[in-house]
This record gives C-alpha cells, sequence and structure tokens, in this order.
C-alpha cells in the first residue's frame, strides 16, 4: 500500500507549510488526486488516518478532489479531454497524445488555526 507512503510524505509538507505559517494546527486539507495518479482516493483517506496520528495534524480532515484528464495531441496541437481508458486527441483521433491534467497529486490548501 503505497498510499501511506504518499501520506507520510504530504503530512511532512503539511508540517512545514503549518510552521511556516505558525499553525498550532491544521484543521483541513485539500487535495486533488487525478486518475492517472496511480494513487487510490479510498486507499489515501484510510493511509491518512494513520499517518496524521501525533502530527499537527492529527484532528484534520481530508477533502480529496479529482480532476479531468486533459491530453495536448502531437500531431494537430490541439488539448481535449480524454477518458482512463481512451487517451485519444478528440479533435483528430491521435493516439500520441501528452498527458498535462490527470495525473497530479496535488496539496491545494490547508485551514490551520493559529494562535
Amino acid at each position: 500500500m503505497h498510499e501511506l507512503s504518499v501520506c507520510q510524505g504530504l503530512m511532512r509538507q503539511v508540517e512545514k507549510v503549518a510552521a511556516e505559517n505558525n499553525a498550532r494546527s491544521v484543521e483541513l486539507i485539500r487535495l486533488r488526486v487525478g486518475e492517472l495518479s496511480g494513487v487510490e482516493p479510498s486507499l489515501l483517506q484510510h493511509a491518512f488516518e494513520i499517518a496524521r496520528a501525533g502530527t499537527i495534524a492529527a484532528a484534520a480532515e481530508l477533502e480529496i478532489e479529482g480532476g479531468p484528464i486533459v491530453v495536448k495531441c502531437q500531431e494537430c496541437g490541439a488539448s481535449s479531454a480524454a477518458t482512463i481508458n481512451r487517451l485519444l486527441c478528440q479533435y483528430c483521433g491521435e493516439w500520441r497524445v501528452n498527458v498535462v491534467e490527470g495525473d497530479e497529486l496535488l496539496l491545494l490548501s490547508l485551514e490551520i488555526e493559529r494562535d
């Protein structure tokens, strides 16, 4: 379950941001998890329960949002939406595309409590 190591890395980042902002606690963590990120949101949620213990975010909630898959065509240069099993240009049907959105795991925001 690599989601636990992902959460441990997330907690290091959260603690760093919290320290930089003189936070007493972290109340809410918002993430964006793309469908192509290789991270399963439900497993990430379970791993978060373990990873947050004993940290500044011990009582924090985790909100996970998905995002669209967007590809850029190497043939016509157009950007278009795609689905996880059909990474094709919607305009010309080309299969040689680059993923520009959908493979990310981003920390979007934190809600913190200050002294």
